[in-house]
């Protein structure tokens, strides 16, 4: 975790300096994006909320995701990490929504995605995606991998948006 605490600390600043929001929806990362937004002191001027939404029950609970939205969702990949992100973003009314979706480990997805694979988003006023391949089997180093790519992606979509 101490890792990820310099780029939640750009990431902080950049916000705070604008007065944009940002919410989360994370699954095997495991709460690690915000716990790492939520170490910056001032984390109540930029953060809303987020959550673990870690199966399909959580998602439509917690996110407000229809069947509709499922039919749009095929596995690890850019577009389901950008429905679960434009939803939180939309639940929570944010400037900014971060989302991630994998498998940590040791074993792959049900979809067939290999151990050490997420998707990871980011929904705002531009949108960003990518997929973050490890080829690791190691649980807690993916947990750490995806939530850092999560942060990197949403620090490169902040000072992108300028």
């Amino acid at each position: 975790m101490k890792e990820l605490v310099p780029i939640a600390e750009g990431i902080a600043a950049i916000l705070k300096q604008r007065g944009e929001t940002v919410a989360v929806a994370e699954s095997s990362s495991g709460g690690l994006i915000v716990a790492a937004l939520l170490a910056i002191a001032g984390a109540s001027n930029y953060f809303i909320g987020g959550s673990v939404t870690y199966t399909r029950k959580a998602m439509t609970e917690l996110l407000g995701l229809g069947a509709d939205s499922f039919g749009q969702m095929r596995g690890l990949t850019e577009p389901t990490a950008l429905v679960l992100a434009r939803a939180m973003r939309a639940r929570l009314a944010t400037t900014w929504a971060i989302s991630e979706i994998g498998a940590a480990g040791p074993t792959g997805s049900r979809y067939g995605d290999a151990a050490g694979t997420s998707a990871i988003a980011v929904a705002g006023p531009i949108e960003r995606s990518a997929i973050v391949r490890t080829g690791s089997g190691d649980r807690v180093a993916n947990m750490s991998a995806f939530a850092r790519a999560a942060l990197e992606l949403f620090e490169a979509a902040l000072k992108e948006q300028r």
